[in-house]
């Protein structure tokens, strides 16, 4: 599972049939920074588009998964050609300072 922020969603008008009802998010990765506050995350894998299996909305902090985790996430999208799947809003973090470096 990763952390991330929703910045924003995908409209797409055809889409596999598993998919139908459900929206397409953009998930920002995020990590603990020095100071224990989540900053973004730097690299080929900092931004995606993962599909929404619990109401999220843009600007909240989410769990998200990846691969057969984020297929076998959701009894309708199971077997879909899914690779990111958001399977939790995230309430509060609290990361040790003296861990992150």
């Amino acid at each position: 599972m990763r952390l991330g922020r929703v910045v924003g969603s995908v409209v797409a008008t055809r889409k596999h049939d598993r998919l139908v009802g459900h929206k397409l998010l953009i998930v920002r990765q995020l990590k603990p920074g020095p100071d224990g506050n989540l900053i973004p995350s730097a690299g080929s894998s900092e931004f995606c588009v993962a599909v929404d299996l619990v109401g999220a909305g843009t600007g909240e902090l989410v769990l998200y998964t990846s691969g057969s985790s984020a297929r076998n996430s959701s009894s309708e999208a199971h077997d879909s050609p899914i690779d990111e799947a958001i399977i939790g809003i995230v309430d509060q973090t609290d990361c040790d300072t003296n861990e992150v470096r």
